[in-house]
């Protein structure tokens, strides 16, 4: 077994529950920044990472880093990276790239020059003038920040958000990876009452599902590494093996998930279902204000609408200040919102404990914790 750098993308403000979760899985980590998280694996680790990861929407190969001011540089110092540990001789490779605040700013030539020095690279490992390119995918990612050249190569394929069980969505849906965020940021537990009043196509009550049950989020779907030989099919065979060995069929769990719309709730069971959750997610079509919360020391957990799924601002506030005047009466529940609405707050009358910036694709939000009691032991 060899030990490989990786890097596990992230959408900004998540990059602590993707550390999380890694030091979790047994990784070391090596560095936190804005977007990645760098750790250290062998090759049944990039398995494991792909499977497993519920934040992150990537995990990135590192092949390797260093200062490239020139087109010469970057041509000459990409050469000389070890391509052909990783990439065989029908292997077929594309080149993506970014660059930002460096003077190779050109992403399409950038992307062309580490193109022709990888070709250049194998030609010279493989003693051949051509590629029949009728193996695996190997997406080279090179990306310039600040004049550093950073080359990897995507193990993932398909983003990690994409878990395979969305037959059907609705306007505006939450991506898998910020919904398992969510869930992880609160205090839930599979022992703990979840409630999504705004549940839309189930996200949040099925990511929490998956975490109450021990389902490993990629389980049932492809990635590129799962063919490549350097990893090699009976790693993948292990770690897939040992994912359905993880799953908790026998604990009780308990879920609601609610909506106005009726079509919402129609596509939120048929995902539940395919996702193999549906037997401990309760789906109902109904208005956050008719709902009877009964349970004590319940999690609710939702993303209301805002500005830009609703018609006029007079219709946001009325929604936020009926859920302050029903929700602020739940006094044993822990109540988590995500929203883009600035005043939300002052709407909803009560401050939040804690507030973290988060994206909810490209729209900045914020996520306002309010903390209820513990439940007793004996709960």
């Amino acid at each position: 077994m060899g030990q490989y750098e990786l890097i596990a993308t992230t959408t900004f403000g998540i990059e602590a529950i993707a550390k999380r979760e890694l030091i979790k899985l047994g990784f070391k980590v090596t560095k936190t920044e804005n977007g990645k998280v760098t750790f250290l694996s062998d090759e049944a680790g990039i398995a494991r990472a792909n499977l497993w990861l519920r934040s992150a929407d990537r995990v990135l190969l590192k092949i390797g880093e260093f200062k490239a001011y020139t087109f010469d540089e970057l041509f000459d110092k990409t050469k000389n990276l070890d391509w052909a540990k990783y990439i065989p001789e029908d292997g077929k490779f594309t080149v993506n790239g970014k660059s930002v605040k460096s003077k190779l700013f050109s992403i399409s030539d950038c992307q062309a020059i580490v193109k022709k020095s990888i070709v250049e690279n194998l030609r010279k490992e493989y003693n051949v003038t051509w590629f029949k390119e009728t193996g695996a995918d190997y997406t080279v990612l090179i990306s310039i920040l600040k004049d550093v050249a950073t080359l990897t190569i995507d193990t993932s394929g398909t983003a990690l958000h994409k878990r395979g069980y969305r037959v059907k969505t609705v306007e505006a849906p939450m991506k898998e990876t910020l919904a398992a965020s969510l869930i992880m940021l609160s205090f839930w537990n599979k022992d703990r009452v979840l409630y999504d009043a705004f549940c839309g196509s189930g996200t949040i009550p099925i990511e929490a599902a998956l975490i109450g049950r021990s389902i490993a989020p990629g389980i049932s779907r492809d990635f590129a590494s799962k063919h490549w030989s350097f990893i090699g099919k009976e790693i993948w065979k292990k770690e897939v093996k040992d994912a359905f060995q993880a799953i908790d069929y026998d604990s009780e769990i308990t879920i609601f998930g609610s909506d106005i719309l009726e079509r919402n709730i129609d596509a939120a069971k048929e995902n539940a279902e395919e996702a193999g959750v549906d037997d401990c997610i309760t789906f109902t079509t109904s208005d956050f204000r008719d709902i009877k919360y009964k349970n004590d020391y319940g999690i609710l957990i939702s993303n209301p609408p805002y500005g830009e799924r609703l018609s006029n601002e007079n219709e946001v506030i009325k929604i936020y200040k009926d859920m302050g005047n029903i929700f602020n009466k739940l006094d044993t529940w822990s109540k988590y919102i995500l929203t883009a609405y600035e005043d939300f707050e002052k709407t909803y009358h009560k401050p939040a404990d804690r507030q973290r910036k988060l994206y909810n694709g490209r729209i900045e939000a914020r996520y306002y914790q309010y903390y209820g009691p513990r439940p007793p032991l004996n709960k």
